[in-house]
């Protein structure tokens, strides 16, 4: 996915949640995105706010929305139902651009421009841009309404970092019984060259073969993010 891909994914969605962290807690809080190009994605908040003291102090943001839908309704038998749709999250490092910087911006990109009204009408507002990090659209169709299966799921990079993998694997202690490809309500396990392999696009990492597998084959891997 290129930036205009992933910043038209987030601002679809328009109000997104931003996280940090003070003191060793988390915080969030809701805001969108302003702009993007070929540096970053950028959104603003004020000097006067504590979202900025943990920007600066940090250098770190998480971002993360949910598209058409943030509702959960429930089927018949009492089940949460979710209308096929997407979930998008970005995590990384952030930089504080200047007021200048941003005129500069806005001078060859109309987009940057609405930032730059809002601070000479709010002066204490600045400006950050996530220039670094990592990502992943997690396009959901449970009920397999629209498709044969209910995951696909798109890892990206900002800044030319790589995507760090998280999820389950299958290692060479499989005895290849197909347990866990039977019991794979996403689908995500197929079987190739006499090996059992999982599709890290179509996986939930929900724990189903790792909970059935008797040989205990299934690795869980939480690599650290990308240096």
């Amino acid at each position: 996915m290129d930036i205009a891909e992933i910043y038209g994914k987030f601002d679809q969605i328009g109000c997104l949640t931003f996280a940090t962290i003070d003191t060793g807690y988390p915080q969030t809080r809701i805001a969108h995105l302003r702009a993007y190009d070929d540096e970053g994605l950028y959104f603003q908040t004020m000097v006067t706010k504590a979202f900025y003291h943990q920007l600066t102090k940090t250098g770190k943001v998480s971002i993360c929305g949910m598209f058409p839908k943030t509702t959960v309704s429930h089927s018949e038998d009492g089940m949460p139902y979710f209308e096929p749709g997407y979930t998008i999250r970005a995590t990384g490092d952030v930089k504080e651009i200047s007021f200048e910087t941003l005129k500069e911006k806005a001078a060859v990109n109309e987009m940057f421009m609405l930032g730059v009204k809002d601070i000479e009408k709010y002066p204490a507002m600045t400006t950050f841009c996530l220039y670094r990090g990592w990502g992943e659209v997690f396009d959901f169709d449970f009920e397999m309404e629209n498709r044969t299966h209910k995951l696909l799921r798109t890892g990206f990079s900002l800044g030319g970092d790589g995507i760090p993998f998280r999820g389950v694997r299958i290692t060479d202690e499989c005895i290849q019984c197909g347990e866990c490809m039977e019991n794979c309500s996403f689908k995500a396990i197929y079987h190739q060259n006499d090996q059992y392999i999982i599709d890290p696009t179509k996986c939930d990492v929900c724990g189903d073969c790792y909970t059935i597998c008797p040989s205990d084959a299934i690795e869980i891997v939480i690599d650290d993010p990308p240096k």
